[in-house]
């Protein structure tokens, strides 16, 4: 075996397992108000971001994650105006909405400057000059106290936060009592669609299921879907959430609405993928169907 030598990455996926990552280089280490904040270089996955000691985006796959989290929501509606991006720092979600001809206004609300700010200077492959976009108004502020105050209303309202973790900045970001609040900012026929934690088959009971619970209880309809981000190790979700039916897509459908909209081909997300996407494993299913526990205010569920 290999001597371990020089510095590593050393990160728990599960109270009983932890991966380990050779570093290259630490470009930043440091606090800010909110979390500890890291951005390390590794030949295997370029430049990652790593809040809290849970690895955020790297570069090498950080499309997978903003890709499938993105176009979906924003191709269930007919004619996405108006974006409400929630976290997303790194401006990689940023720059995948802004991909579609459609969108007119993007509201970005990320509360800590500073991460956005290392992001700018570090992560330029992320958000690509997403941020200087003038369709592009950002905002570092708490974004459940933005949208109970603004009378703006929105199309797509996408949540990139980080996880729901005791004593973290966003928990309070997945709950029915915060998605009664971004409901009520959706236009006619508006779609949210937030990230849903590890959905791997170890994982999927952390916060996963319980968000789709949650969101259930608060539309109409809310749909269920996952894709494999190398970086974290399993299965990644996202739940889609609307009072209108949301009916699969069909592949070659996907596949004209991404030339329409966006006039390019995708690295990671098409027509294909997206069926992919929506065929849940059975242990995903079994967990959705024998989820009982709704996210509240009062008894919040945490991602261990």
């Amino acid at each position: 075996m290999e001597e371990l030598t020089g510095k590593w990455l050393i990160e728990t996926v599960y109270p009983d397992l932890a991966v380990m990552l050779r570093v290259q280089q630490v470009l930043f280490s440091g606090r800010t108000e909110y979390q500890h904040v890291e951005v390390l270089e590794s030949d295997l996955y370029g430049r990652s971001l790593v809040l809290d000691g849970k690895t955020q985006s790297t570069e090498r796959d950080e499309h997978i994650y903003h890709q499938s989290l993105v176009h979906p929501a924003m191709l269930f509606h007919p004619n996405p105006a108006t974006v409400f991006i929630g976290g997303g720092g790194e401006g990689g979600t940023l720059r995948e909405a802004l991909t579609h001809k459609t969108v007119e206004r993007a509201i970005m609300i990320d509360l800590d400057k500073e991460v956005v700010e290392l992001c700018r200077q570090y992560l330029p492959r992320h958000h690509q000059g997403g941020f200087d976009d003038p369709r592009v108004q950002l905002m570092h502020r708490d974004a459940r106290a933005y949208l109970a105050e603004t009378d703006e209303t929105f199309d797509v309202m996408i949540m990139d936060l980080v996880d729901p973790m005791e004593g973290g900045p966003a928990y309070l970001l997945y709950t029915r009592q915060y998605y009664e609040i971004a409901k009520a900012r959706l236009n006619p026929g508006g779609i949210l669609v937030t990230q849903s934690g590890p959905a791997g088959l170890l994982s999927h009971q952390e916060c996963f299921t319980t968000i789709n619970r949650t969101l259930s209880s608060t539309f109409a309809h809310c749909v269920p879907c996952q894709v494999h981000v190398p970086a974290f190790q399993t299965l990644w979700g996202f739940n889609i959430a609307s009072d209108s039916p949301l009916s699969i897509l069909g592949e070659e459908e996907v596949d004209r609405l991404l030339v329409e909209r966006t006039g390019r081909e995708l690295a990671f997300y098409d027509g294909e993928t997206h069926q992919s996407m929506f065929s849940l494993p059975k242990f995903l299913r079994t967990g959705i169907s024998e989820e009982t526990r709704i996210n509240l205010d009062e008894s919040p569920v945490f991602m261990v």
